[in-house]
C-alpha cells in the first residue's frame, strides 16, 4: 500500500525496508540501478555523517553513501 511508503532517508540507523519507488531520472537513476537499488531491494541504513549528510546505507552486501537529496527521493516500505 503507497500509504506505508516513507523517503529512505527517513529511516532510523539499523532500519531496514525495500525498495517500492524510485522518483528520480536521467543518468542518477541510472547509476542507482547498476549499484543494484532497484525494486524490492532490501536496504539498511548504517550510518550517518556528523551532520547528518550523507548516509550510508546497505544494499546487496555493498555500503553506499548517499546524500539526503537523493535519498528523500527513494521510497521504501519499512521491514
Amino acid at each position: 500500500m503507497k500509504n506505508n511508503y516513507i523517503p529512505l532517508c527517513f529511516l532510523k540507523i539499523g532500519e531496514k525496508g525495500k525498495v517500492k519507488e524510485i522518483k528520480i531520472n536521467g543518468l542518477i537513476r541510472r547509476r542507482l540501478f547498476d549499484l543494484g537499488l532497484i525494486h524490492d531491494t532490501t536496504i539498511e541504513s548504517l550510518h550517518k555523517s556528523p551532520f547528518g549528510d550523507p548516509i550510508a546505507y546497505l544494499i546487496r552486501g555493498a555500503v553506499i553513501a548517499l546524500r539526503k537529496e537523493i535519498s528523500s527521493l527513494i521510497l521504501v516500505e519499512k521491514i
